[in-house]
């Protein structure tokens, strides 16, 4: 707002403007936490210079790739049309109605960096499209054919079990036996395949898969890419190693890795991941968690400034030793590998704080007992997080995006179920609760923004309108709320939500979900936002189709019907599945979302329902037995058996609970006040629509599970 260059939003106004002055239009794409977003806008975008030339020779509209993911996601493919490269800042160049005819991303106020100035590049594309406008056209017209073509693909086959070996086969061979992860530098988490391959793991046993999952979550939350003193993940590595991070926080890259340490505990029983998990959790609460309303906040930026990079999280060795004790010093800087020349470019002084050596070896090299070691590293990590907090912290974005709530909820709800954390669960219904409240309506549907980070700003009246992910995502977080509670209100709204998105983005003709809603009437629509797109990658939140295909078939498993369209919601996923099914091997550990998808598709829908009082520990027990495995696609649900009638339970369940002759058994009202030792609590094992005989005890629940388990392998 600050800056000289005449904004406009992307726009009516913008468009109307160009055509009548026959300008082309400048589209800058960024984002709140993008740091070489923030180099461009201080270098060229606040020169008045540069904003001379932008406002005599262009109309200029600015787009924050979060708020706007459905008009990021269609001009990056169209820049990497062009230039065979995307990403932040994203410069693209279009004419009067939009069409991108030139791009890039950073440009340099000199030229330098093997590229040309941005003042050089305005006045040549500014001159090219007055002198030469009939090849700008025609190159427009070449990138409009280039995506389209992006977006086709090859007629769908069968889904078959085939793509998940193809999937785990290509992450085996990505795997960087050294430092985990998979590939070389830059190293980004692929959460999804993480997942997967624990997946694989539990069904086969397969110790080759438990070295590549353990191995990874291992070293990244040794390393500097994770937070050694406040907890959470930055956004990515730019070594191989997880040292040096690109020092942005992201709310999506925290709630599925969240979900990863999670499921790692449940699959090996290792404490420390479950230590990584509470770690992430108390950042989240303290950093991105608005506690008045409800909601997660959308990141937190690297820098404080732009003359930093990453100043707040990494320490010199003087600093370190200024707040510490010799003796906690000693520790700390052998275990975070604190020297005198540390890691970053711009200041070799300073250094990433990651895992270097373990207690016990520090307190051999320092010959001091390992408790007592133990004891001087937790003061030196509490004083060194105390002193940081000192220093001018870096924005957080406090904007409440639909999805990435959606998806953290689901995360949270995970935690409270398998670490039995109360004050999670009442956090995430809290949020779920106000997500539905302000981000969804029966008449107008999702919105994808629920608040954004300035409540004062002008912007809180612009309700942008649900992409595909804002309704996958609630979908599912609905029903993991609908689980840990057996509020069939949850479930009421998964339905109204998952029939509005069949509505609104199911492509009847060919199978699968476009990312946006397609404009209804004769309103033609803005740019290239008119060209469609069934997104199906990874990239990096989970894919918006595979997600649907998820929250469709778990419906299905609760309905055992359809919506109010001809198809049922399992015969809708299918279809979905179906359009990637011939190319989704060849993608890799990007369609690992994809390969979930079809491991719910082919395995029967499972539920285990624990019947008890909240106040028995036998119930406590049992549920405790359910929750404690790695069983992804198995849900479990607890229902006190004076409630657990009918009326309160989804259609499939209420045609199989109920009849169970022990279900009649607890409920009946002379019976229940004697509560005999036919009433105690117990636990059926339900797949495919029916329910095994009951189990009454909790290692005999786990032996079932267990056999289960390797019986879907």
């Amino acid at each position: 707002m600050h800056q000289p260059i005449q904004w406009h939003e992307f726009g009516d106004e913008a468009f109307a403007a160009a055509k009548a002055a026959d300008k082309p239009m400048l589209l800058d794409i960024g984002a709140v936490w993008c740091h070489w977003c923030h180099v461009m806008d201080r270098e060229s975008y606040d020169d008045p210079e540069v904003a001379a030339i932008v406002n005599e020779h262009y109309i200029a509209m600015k787009v924050d790739r979060d708020e706007r993911p459905d008009i990021d996601s269609r001009y990056q493919v169209a820049v990497a049309a062009l230039t065979g490269q995307g990403g932040w800042p994203l410069t693209a160049f279009l004419t009067p109605d939009g069409k991108p005819f030139y791009g890039g991303t950073y440009f340099p106020p000199a030229d330098g960096y093997g590229r040309p100035s941005f003042k050089r590049v305005l006045l040549s594309i500014a001159q090219a499209y007055r002198e030469k406008n009939g090849e700008v056209v025609e190159q427009a017209g070449m990138v409009e054919s280039a995506i389209a073509r992006a977006e086709s693909f090859p007629e769908g086959g069968k889904v078959s079990a085939t793509v998940i070996d193809a999937i785990i086969e290509s992450a085996r061979k990505m795997f960087d036996s050294v430092n985990g992860g998979f590939g070389g530098a830059p190293k980004f988490p692929h959460p999804a395949a993480l997942d997967l391959i624990m997946d694989q793991y539990v069904r086969t046993g397969d110790q080759e898969l438990r070295t590549v999952f353990v191995s990874t979550l291992e070293k990244m939350a040794r390393g500097g890419v994770y937070d050694q003193l406040a907890g959470g993940f930055h956004r990515y590595s730019v070594d191989e190693r997880w040292g040096v991070p690109h020092f942005e926080k992201m709310c999506y890259d925290n709630s599925e890795l969240l979900k990863n340490y999670l499921h790692a505990y449940q699959a090996t029983g290792n404490e420390f991941f479950a230590a990584v998990a509470r770690d992430i959790i108390a950042w989240v609460d303290e950093c991105l968690s608005d506690h008045k309303h409800g909601g997660f906040y959308a990141s937190q930026d690297a820098d404080y400034s732009m003359d930093d990079d990453g100043d707040y999280f990494t320490w010199t060795l003087e600093e370190a030793k200024a707040v510490l004790t010799e003796d906690e010093a000693a520790v700390a800087t052998l275990f975070y590998d604190i020297q005198e020349i540390g890691d970053m470019h711009h200041n070799p002084a300073k250094n990433v704080l990651y895992v270097r050596s373990t207690i016990e070896e520090i307190g051999q090299r320092l010959n001091i007992p390992e408790e007592r070691t133990r004891t001087l590293l937790d003061a030196a990590r509490q004083k060194l997080y105390a002193a940081r907090l000192l220093r001018q912290t870096p924005y957080i974005d406090k904007t409440i995006y639909s999805n990435w709530n959606a998806m953290f909820v689901s995360a949270y709800l995970e935690a409270a179920k398998v670490l039995n954390l109360a004050d999670a669960r009442h956090f995430a219904l809290r949020s779920l609760d106000r997500l539905l409240s302000e981000g969804w309506s029966a008449q107008h549907g999702m919105r994808h923004v629920i608040a954004y980070s300035d409540p004062q700003a002008k912007r809180q009246d612009v309700a942008v309108p649900g992409v595909l992910e804002d309704y996958a995502f609630t979908i599912i977080a609905c029903l993991d709320a609908y689980e840990a509670t057996a509020d069939m209100s949850y479930f009421r709204f998964a339905r109204s939500i998952a029939d509005r998105m069949i509505s609104g983005f199911f492509d009847a003709t060919s199978g699968g979900f476009f990312d946006a809603e397609m404009e209804a009437g004769e309103k033609t629509a803005l740019g290239i936002l008119g060209s469609k797109r069934k997104p199906f990658q990874d990239s990096p939140t989970p894919s918006g189709n595979s997600a649907a295909a998820i929250a469709l078939l778990r419906l299905h498993g609760y309905t055992n019907d359809g919506s109010p369209e001809d198809a049922s919601y399992r015969e809708k996923a299918e279809q979905t599945l179906e359009v990637y099914s011939r190319i989704a091997g060849q993608h890799g550990i990007f369609a690992a979302t994809y390969g979930l998808a079809v491991v719910r598709f082919i395995q029967s829908h499972a539920l285990v329902v624990v019947i008890g009082k909240d106040d028995e520990d036998a119930a406590e027990a049992l549920y405790r037995a359910a929750v404690r495995p790695l069983a992804i696609g198995t849900a479990v649900l607890r229902l006190d058996p004076d409630k657990a009638v009918a009326q309160n339970l989804p259609p499939a369940l209420a045609q199989t609970i109920p009849n169970l002759p022990e279900i009649s058994a607890y409920q009946s009202s002379e019976r229940a006040r004697e509560r005999s030792h036919e009433q105690r609590s117990f636990a059926v094992v339900c797949s495919g629509f029916a329910c095994q005989p009951p189990i009454f005890e909790a290692e005999d629940l786990a032996q079932a599970l267990g056999s289960q388990a390797r019986s879907a392998a």
